[in-house]
């Protein structure tokens, strides 16, 4: 990684604000998923070990800029505290004089979490005097939050700007691993690609097409490549302002674009209705592709098994409902499977490889969806590009 390290800070005595991604799943006051909670200990660890008082801060969901209790971030403090083991200071604000005195007060044992951070409309409009504010509390500031460093917000770019700043461990990790698909990835490298919409992968398409030897599709996205081909889609979910660029892509793509063989269907999204297994030149009028048939998951499969390299982002069906499960299921098994070096990244990947419990079998899983798709893309992400580089980078 050419970004400067945490481990090139001197933070032994000061306060170092931390960028962490804690925004996980909250129900009935309990953290349910504590992932990205996890991912982000190594570098409060360090910190702590180096003698550092970590500051750390992060949103929760989407407050919109205003004080809403339901997006509270004390169901995390708690939780934190819990996995740490170490205190945890839990401040009701962010910023300003008031958060100023509380941690003049603070006996410097364990860390301080602030406050969500888009409880302030500052937050993601990147205003400078919000994140002045944010400055006024520390003399470091880390980035150990991937999945939020394709937003340019005060707590992602502004404090950057501001206080002398560095790559936590995550962020690190997160970069090296994608470099390496990137990079010079050991081939066959194979990319999967699913999820509903074609105009969220268009770019990054484009992109593997440069480095992968095969990209396969599944998930909704398929029906728009199906319908520029001239097949039929019934009432699959379908964007038609993209149908021409869809078209582009496959004459440019070539063998390298693979597309699903057959479809499960079924007449409505829904758990119990009945469905069946076509081809997908025989769509039925009226009937709408739900997942990747049997079939696909065998073509895929062999893709798989051969590769070297794996980078898969987006599920092949509506894997939330155990009836349209059997495509994800099936490629996710055979990436966990597989010996190469894989790379998982995307919110319903991850989230589909932990309903099936094959975390420990995946060779990495990023925390960022959004952030891994534009990485990837080649767009430079507005909280990595404003970090330094380490000397003579």
């Amino acid at each position: 990684m050419k970004k400067r390290s945490v481990r090139e800070l001197d933070a032994r005595g000061k306060r170092v604000l931390v960028r962490v991604d804690f925004n996980v799943p909250v129900r009935k006051g309990e953290v349910t998923d504590d992932t990205r909670i996890r991912r982000a200990l190594p570098t409060i660890q360090y910190l702590l070990e180096q003698g550092a008082r970590p500051i750390l801060i992060s949103h929760l969901g989407r407050p919109k800029g205003e004080r809403d209790p339901r997006y509270s971030m004390d169901p995390v403090a708690k939780k934190l505290e819990e996995l740490l083991g170490a205190p945890v200071e839990k401040l009701d604000i962010a910023a300003g004089p008031e958060a100023e005195e509380a941690l003049d007060d603070w006996n410097g044992e364990g860390v301080v979490l602030l406050e969500n951070s888009r409880f302030y409309a500052g937050e993601t409009k990147n205003d400078p005097d919000f994140s002045e504010q944010l400055c006024n509390l520390a003399d470091l500031y880390v980035n150990d939050a991937f999945g939020a460093a394709h937003r340019a917000h005060a707590t992602t770019v502004g404090v950057a700007e501001m206080l002398p700043a560095a790559a936590g461990f995550l962020m690190e990790e997160e970069l090296d691993n994608l470099d390496k698909i990137l990079g010079a990835p050991e081939r066959p490298f194979v990319a999967i690609l699913g999820g509903a919409k074609v105009s969220d992968k268009i770019g990054v398409i484009h992109s593997l097409l440069e480095v992968a030897d095969s990209i396969l599709i599944g998930g909704a996205m398929c029906f728009t490549f199906f319908k520029a081909r001239g097949y039929e889609t019934g009432d699959s979910l379908l964007e038609e302002d993209y149908l021409e660029e869809a078209g582009r892509l496959l004459d440019e793509a070539g063998e390298k674009l693979v597309l699903p063989v057959d479809m499960v269907v079924a007449e409505r999204m829904e758990e119990y209705t009945p469905s069946e297994v076509v081809k997908v030149e025989e769509m039925p009028a009226g009937m709408m592709g739900l997942d990747v048939g049997p079939e696909t998951v065998e073509k895929f499969r062999g893709y798989i098994v051969g590769a070297k390299t794996i980078f898969w982002n987006g599920p092949m069906g509506v894997f939330e409902m155990d009836a349209f499960a059997k495509g994800t299921e099936g490629v996710a098994r055979a990436v966990a499977r597989s010996e190469a070096i894989s790379i998982v990244g995307g919110g319903d990947s991850v989230a589909a490889v932990g309903k099936l419990g094959l975390e420990k079998e995946m060779g990495f899983i990023s925390t960022g969806g959004g952030a891994s798709l534009e990485y990837v893309e080649g767009k430079d992400l507005p909280g990595i590009a404003v970090l330094p580089n380490k000397e003579g980078s």
